[in-house]
C-alpha cells in the first residue's frame, strides 16, 4: 500500500496538461465498479380523463388487484369501468453510491390501448433490480410533454408522446447497491474506447505522477491502479488520478458510412493507394401515355383503355480521377464534390475503392 506521504506530494503537483489534444482520464475511462443499475416495475396510473385503458382483461385484473390490496373485494362478474386507468411500465436508473432515502427520476410508458398520460397520477409502484429485490418506491404526479386530440369522425392530431412521462425525483431508494470500489488494494481504469496505446499511455503518465509499477496496463482496456485502503484516501486519490491529462491514441483509419441516411464520416488518417476512378450515372424514365380505343360505328364492340410506354435513357459524360500515392480521402471527396456526385454515388466509389484494395482504413456500413 502506498504510503501517506506520496499522497502529500501528489496534491502539491500540477497534474494538468495544457495540450490541445489532451483528455482527462475521467473523460476516456471509468472506474470498475462504479456504475448505474436499471430498475424496473409494473403500476397503475389513475386520475386520467377519459384517455385510460380500454376493456382488457389484464388492465381489469391489474386494476382489481389494486383494490384488493386496499381491502376492496370486487365480486365475481362485475363490468370494471377503467377509461381512467391505464396501466404502466417504470423504469430507472440507479446510479452508483445512491443511499436509501435519496430520490431518483423516474419513466412512465403505458403499455396497453391509453390514448394518453397526461393528468395522471402514479400509483405506489415497486421498482426492482435483476435479481428481482426491490430497490426503490415509485409514486407520483407524471409530467407529460405530448398531447393528443380526436374528432368524432376519426380524425386526429398527436404531438410528441403523449403515452410517456416523466416524474422528477419520483421514487425514493430503499436498498443501497454494494460498490467494490472500496475493497482491495488495487482500483482498475476501464478505457471507453479500447487501444492498447492508450492503454499504455495512461498507466505512463500515472506512474510518472506518482512512481514507478503503480499503474499496470492489463489489456486494451483496462488499466490497474494500486491505491490505499482508507476510504477518505482512496477518493482523494481517485479525484486526483481522474483529473490527470494525457493524449489519447488517434482513432484507427475507419470510414462509416450510413447506408440509411446517406452520411458518410471519413477519419483523417484514411489513406489512398495510386487509383484511378471513373463513375457514370444512367438516367432511365419510364412514361405511360393513356390510349382510349372506339369500335368501329355499329359494330358489337367496347371502347378499351390502353397504355402506350415509352422509355428514355441518358447517359451523363463519366470524368476519370487519377489519384497519387499518400492522396488523401479528402481528396477524393472534394474532386467528385466538383462534379456534384450524390452522397450514394460516393458511397458506390468507397466500396469499389475498398474492394480494390486501394483504401487504407477499414470501411464500416451501419
Amino acid at each position: 500500500m502506498l504510503k501517506r506521504s506520496i499522497f502529500v506530494l501528489i496534491f502539491g503537483l500540477s497534474v494538468l496538461a495544457n495540450t490541445a489534444s489532451a483528455a482527462r482520464v475521467k473523460d476516456v475511462a471509468n472506474v470498475a465498479g462504479v456504475r448505474s443499475n436499471q430498475l424496473t416495475g409494473y403500476g397503475l396510473v389513475v386520475g386520467l380523463p377519459g384517455t385510460g385503458e380500454k376493456n382488457s382483461d389484464f388492465a381489469k385484473q391489474s386494476f382489481a388487484t389494486m383494490l384488493r390490496n386496499f381491502g376492496i373485494t370486487v365480486p365475481p362478474g362485475t363490468n370494471l369501468k377503467i377509461k381512467n386507468v391505464a396501466p404502466v411500465a417504470v423504469h430507472a436508473e440507479l446510479p452508483a453510491f445512491v443511499k436509501p432515502g435519496q430520490t431518483i427520476d423516474i419513466t412512465v410508458s403505458a403499455i396497453g390501448e391509453a390514448k394518453s398520460l397526461r393528468g395522471g397520477s402514479l400509483i405506489q409502484t415497486f421498482l426492482k433490480g435483476a435479481d428481482g429485490e426491490v430497490y426503490a418506491l415509485a409514486q407520483g404526479s407524471l409530467v407529460v410533454g405530448g398531447f393528443g386530440a380526436e374528432g368524432a369522425d376519426g380524425s386526429k392530431v398527436i404531438s410528441n408522446t403523449p403515452t410517456v412521462g416523466r416524474i422528477p425525483n419520483g421514487a425514493i431508494v430503499e436498498r443501497a447497491v454494494p460498490s467494490p470500489f472500496m475493497s482491495g488494494d488495487t482500483i482498475t481504469f476501464n478505457l471507453k474506447r479500447s487501444d492498447f496505446t492508450t492503454a499504455k499511455r495512461l498507466a505512463d503518465t500515472i506512474n510518472n505522477l506518482v512512481g514507478p509499477n503503480t499503474a499496470t496496463p492489463m489489456d486494451a482496456a483496462s488499466v490497474q491502479v494500486f491505491a490505499p485502503r482508507d476510504p477518505g484516501q482512496r477518493v482523494a486519490y481517485l479525484s486526483t488520478l481522474e483529473n490527470l491529462s494525457f493524449e489519447p491514441a488517434s482513432e484507427s483509419a475507419k470510414i462509416i458510412v450510413n447506408s440509411r441516411t446517406g452520411t458518410i464520416v471519413i477519419g483523417k488518417d484514411v489513406r489512398l493507394l495510386p487509383a484511378a476512378i471513373t463513375h457514370g450515372g444512367l438516367t432511365v424514365k419510364i412514361s405511360e401515355t393513356p390510349v382510349i380505343s372506339q369500335p368501329n360505328p355499329f359494330s358489337d364492340g367496347e371502347t378499351v383503355q390502353t397504355t402506350v410506354s415509352t422509355i428514355e435513357a441518358t447517359q451523363e459524360d463519366s470524368r476519370m480521377f487519377n489519384f497519387d500515392p499518400g492522396a488523401s480521402l479528402d481528396d477524393l471527396v472534394r474532386a467528385v464534390n466538383r462534379v456534384g456526385v450524390a452522397p450514394g454515388d460516393l458511397v458506390s466509389i468507397l466500396e469499389a475503392l475498398k474492394q480494390a484494395g486501394a483504401i487504407q482504413g477499414e470501411l464500416l456500413v451501419i
